[in-house]
């Protein structure tokens, strides 16, 4: 996968940030606890059958519109690649875009055969995909799932009623699932099983390599993007989500306090001050150490390292 440097993009900054709950929200995430004068106007960024489904502030709208002007920004994302083509970020689309958890790198909105094919040779690392899926519907109870999906052919998720959802279930499959070489994460109402090899960092890492790029700043949530925050210079994680929840912390990483969309307006605020107040510092060196923290219930550590470090 040798090419050189993309033109325009030696020597910038890389702009990394999962999507759901972490950039865009649909209305059961936004959290707006304040009075409704007070709330702040809303762009949907995306619709799904006909009907509006994520927003961000309008000032988040225009932060990431200026960010992209200034940085490389890549979309890093569980999304499939038709999921993630549905969300209508400001400005232009992304030139790359990670989905599938790093299963996909979308280059001008297509699936790249190069990292595919890396990919696929990666996953022979691990159990197959249909022992994993088989493992969770046998393990999963009838009364609490709401459905089950393959994505890509790469990962598994159930849809489950969380309210009923027994509180060692995770903790087991997770378990189960690092002995057979995969990570499990609940976000939501959804509990991915997903290869370690399958990582947003390392796809990330691709582009960073192609592109030529400098500092790397991320921003995320759950336990799938903690590789991705580990890999970064710098970076963020709301007050909400999984790493949230366990308290997941790195010397790079600033947790925030906000929750909901506002922590997502957050975000773009404090990377774009990063952009003009930190251009200077050179990029510090990941550590080797213990991992990324748990998942809610779920035993450390059950993600993947992050990936290394390209040349820069």
């Amino acid at each position: 996968m040798t090419r050189p440097p993309a033109p325009g993009t030696h020597g910038r900054t890389l702009v990394a940030s999962d999507l759901d709950r972490t950039l865009i929200y649909s209305a059961p995430a936004l959290e707006l606890t304040m009075p409704d004068a007070s709330a702040p106007r809303l762009l949907c960024v995306e619709t799904y059958e006909h009907k509006p489904l994520s927003f961000m502030t309008e000032e988040a709208a225009r932060l990431l519109a200026a960010l992209a002007d200034e940085a490389l920004f890549v979309p890093a994302t569980t999304r499939t690649p038709e999921q993630y083509l549905r969300v209508h970020p400001p400005g232009p689309p992304p030139r790359y875009a990670v989905c599938a958890n790093g299963g996909h790198l979308l280059v001008d909105g297509e699936s790249d055969p190069e990292w595919r094919e890396h990919v696929a040779g990666r996953l022979t690392e691990c159990a197959p995909l249909d022992q994993v899926r088989a493992h969770m519907l046998e393990a999963a109870r009838p009364e609490w799932l709401l459905k089950e999906r393959v994505a890509d052919g790469l990962f598994a998720y159930l849809v489950v009623e969380r309210s009923l959802l027994p509180g060692t279930w995770v903790k087991e499959l997770a378990e189960w699932a690092g002995d057979h070489g995969w990570s499990v994460s609940l976000q939501g109402r959804k509990v991915y099983a997903v290869p370690h090899p399958l990582t947003k960092s390392a796809a990330v890492a691709e582009v960073a390599r192609r592109t030529g790029t400098g500092r790397t700043l991320a921003a995320g949530d759950s336990l799938l993007d903690a590789d991705l925050l580990q890999y970064a210079d710098a970076a963020w994680r709301p007050g909400h989500g999984e790493l949230a929840d366990s308290g997941w912390a790195a010397p790079h990483l600033r947790a925030l306090a906000d929750r909901g969309v506002l922590a997502g307006e957050r975000i773009l605020h404090e990377m774009t001050a990063a952009l003009t107040e930190e251009a200077a510092t050179p990029p510090h060196s990941v550590v080797s150490g213990p991992g990324p923290a748990p998942a809610v219930s779920a035993p450390p550590p059950v993600a993947p390292s992050p990936a290394p470090r390209p040349a820069r």
